[in-house]
């Protein structure tokens, strides 16, 4: 597809760059715990009606 000529000149070495920061940022991004937040179910106190 892309061969040595392309990845010396400005353009493919721009997107070396943009390659490099994309696997980077998902490399990083993996590492992150994520959580759901847990929703509190009563914020107040509830009263029963009868």
């Amino acid at each position: 597809m892309y061969d040595r000529r392309f990845f010396q000149t400005r353009l493919g070495q721009a997107a070396l760059v943009s390659i490099t920061a994309m696997v980077t940022f998902v490399a990083l991004s993996s590492q992150i715990a994520t959580t759901v937040p847990t929703t509190p179910i009563a914020l107040t106190e509830q009263v029963e009606l009868a």
